[in-house]
């Protein structure tokens, strides 16, 4: 994995800045601490730097990016991994082609100029976003994997063009502007973000699963955002169901096993995350049967046994004799380190989970590690959160009578209790928008939805205005793509719901990307790939979620590596213990508050109201405030304290003059 930095004039005879660049690629050095380069096309007014996190081919001279072609038409910067790289690059080469490097990163240099792009990408299986340029049809490209597990951001201003792996990489550009926006400012108080936007104004992201592609036309950018893959569900009638249960487990099982030896492959030693829920139980359990050697897992415990699962994870990593690494964390410290986590993640966070990551991810490379397979999407492939099972019961049982869908109703929130307010909303909500599109509001946004609703209150007046009759449940419906959830099965529907916000917006960002590569720690999540991902559409709802029982065919088809207590228990959510839950814990979260939100530091920054910041706490600590608005109430000051860091952090400093210092720290010169 590695950072990805560049511009691209609207004239093409405007010069690119070789100190721009480098300095670009400086502000990302965590992402890359191996080497950096650049490259720029002078008479195209194009310029692409990279820093470099060396794992695949470790000649770090040979496989310095960004890539130029042999021909010099195609100028590449690729932040990520393609998988089954040798056999492509096998097979090219007996066609003819001639690899200069032994990097994954070069197929693209090889696939495109035989294939285009859009199929090309068929070819390409993995976790990556790249930027191409193509000399000959004066185009640049920008791609982002179908997930959206590497981030990439764009935006255009005053005729530049100009993307990076982070938001402060293109705030590294002198010319693009620090500020947030009202609608991005409302839903980052409210967890959910809208999907291909930011919390800044004018900045955007590549979707994913989706190619950005910028064209040059008299002075003036012609930009097109095309979609070459999704998770397509099938229509309502048209998924096999004649197949038997054995026919689908064996189909999770091979396709699983086929992910994560894949994603075993590296010049480096990889390790796994190790939790105690069946995802990344499957995960050790799959690669310590197919490695020689045991495999080092990292677990996170957390000393509040209620959010605890080291005891599980611990007998997992026994029945297969791999070597445990557990770091216990005191969830009261993790605000001490909230601040440095907001840099990285670039968006605010409504759990501490981030932060415990970010010191795990720390952790795997002190000890010498820079890759981890991990479990992130199996929830979404095989429908393990809570929501899901609300909303199938809901809406996708028409069997069940008023009475049956109560009791499943108080059986869910009874085992649940921890985590009402976050993973379930306190009370029902619909919203008319989502509605229209899903034929439902998701049970998944349904917590954050109520949670916009105090977000009027909190924010300072000139935002506020900006935001009035604003109805963030319809921004969220408007950026959906209709088509792909009108017709299915309502647990489809769910389930596409969650990808598209929940996943890409927050798993994938402060508890995935952001704060692994935050320490140059590369995470695969080999759910998420692919070939996985199109199996798992074809399964019959009932074998994700039969009864009361989540992940059905998962559990079936890891059956024989899992443990006796982990196959039967339920799911647990992972997450660090809320503020409210321990006096040292909310003395930590009230010392930040002083920090960002005295009255002085909300005048400065202009985004939030001191009235609303102060009613926000007095309920906070009103002892009737129930325990699931508690939750919330938590994941909200989060919030709060969060958009107060980011502004610190990315408007009230100076964050070109920080990159160009950073540059000349480490010796990065044009």
């Amino acid at each position: 994995m590695c950072g990805i930095a560049g511009y691209m004039h609207a004239d093409p005879a405007r010069p690119v800045d070789p100190e721009t660049l480098v300095a670009m690629a400086a502000i990302q050095y965590h992402r890359g601490p191996d080497g950096f380069g650049w490259k720029a096309i002078d008479d195209r007014g194009v310029g692409f730097s990279h820093a470099r996190l060396s794992i695949i081919d470790l000649d770090n001279d040979r496989a310095r990016q960004p890539f130029l072609s042999a021909d010099q038409r195609l100028l590449l910067a690729h932040n990520g991994e393609f998988y089954d790289y040798q056999r492509i690059r096998a097979d090219l080469t007996s066609r003819g082609e001639r690899f200069a490097t032994k990097s994954d990163s070069e197929l693209v240099l090889h696939l495109y100029p035989r294939l285009g792009l859009e199929k090309a990408m068929r070819e390409l299986r993995g976790e990556f976003a790249f930027a191409l340029f193509d000399r000959e049809e004066d185009r640049l490209m920008l791609v982002r994997d179908r997930f959206g597990i590497k981030p990439l951001y764009w935006t255009e201003i005053n005729g530049t063009l100009v993307f990076g792996s982070e938001l402060k990489v293109l705030f590294a550009h002198p010319d693009v502007p620090r500020r947030f926006s009202a609608e991005g400012l409302y839903h980052q108080m409210m967890q959910t973000i809208v999907p291909g936007t930011t919390a800044f104004e004018g900045i955007h992201q590549v979707p994913p699963g989706h190619i950005v592609t910028i064209e040059r036309a008299h002075g003036r950018f012609r930009i097109r955002t095309d979609r070459y893959w999704d998770m397509d569900f099938p229509v309502l009638g048209e998924r096999d169901e004649s197949q038997s249960e054995e026919h689908y487990i064996e189909l999770v099982r091979e396709q699983l096993l086929e992910a994560v030896r894949l994603r075993l492959e590296a010049d480096v030693p990889v390790g796994c995350y190790l939790s105690g829920g069946i995802d990344s139980c499957s995960i050790l359990g799959l690669a310590s049967a197919s490695r020689q050697d045991p495999v080092k897992a990292f677990t996170i415990g957390f000393d509040d046994a209620a959010y605890d699962e080291t005891a599980v994870a611990r007998e997992m990593a026994e029945s297969v004799g791999a070597e445990q690494d557990i770091m216990m964390l005191d969830a009261g410290h993790l605000y001490d380190n909230f601040v440095e986590t907001l840099w990285h993640t670039e968006r605010t966070i409504y759990n501490t989970l981030g932060v415990a990551k970010l010191l795990m991810s720390r952790h795997v490379r002190d000890v010498g590690y820079k890759v981890v397979v991990t479990g992130e999407g199996s929830d979404e492939l095989f429908a393990g959160y809570p929501a899901f099972r609300r909303d199938m019961f809901l809406h996708g049982l028409d069997h069940l009578s008023p009475a049956e869908r109560a009791g499943w109703e108080q059986l869910l929130a009874e085992s649940n209790k921890l985590f009402k307010g976050a993973m379930l909303a306190e009370d029902e909500l619909h919203d008319p928008f989502l509605d229209t599109v899903c034929g439902f509001t998701p049970s998944s946004l349904q917590p954050w939805l109520r949670a916009g609703e105090r977000v009027p209150d909190l924010l300072a007046p000139a935002m506020r205005e900006q935001v009035e009759g604003y109805r963030p449940g319809q921004a969220i419906a408007d950026a959906l793509d209709a088509d792909m959830v009108r017709d299915r099965h309502p647990l489809d529907v769910a389930q596409y719901v969650w990808i598209k916000t929940m996943l890409e917006g927050q798993i994938l960002t402060w508890g995935g990307d952001r704060v692994d590569m935050a320490n140059s720690m590369e995470a695969r999540p080999a759910f998420l790939d692919h070939h996985l991902a199109e199996a798992a559409t074809l399964l019959p709802p009932s074998m994700r979620i039969k009864g009361r029982t989540e992940k059905y065919v998962l559990r079936e088809a890891m059956r024989g590596v899992l443990p006796t207590v982990l196959y039967e228990r339920e799911k647990f959510a992972f997450m660090a213990p809320p503020a409210h839950t321990d006096p040292k814990k909310y003395a930590a979260l009230k010392g930040l508050a002083n920090e960002f939100l005295d009255d002085a530091s909300l005048r400065d920054a202009g985004l939030l109201d001191p009235a609303g910041i102060k009613a926000l706490f007095e309920l906070h600590e009103d002892e009737a405030t129930s325990a699931a608005t508690q939750v919330q109430l938590d994941a909200v000051i989060n919030h709060a304290i969060g958009v107060q860091v980011l502004h610190r952090h990315f408007v009230a400093t100076d964050v070109p003059a920080q990159a160009r210092a950073r540059a000349r720290e480490l010796g990065w010169r044009p």
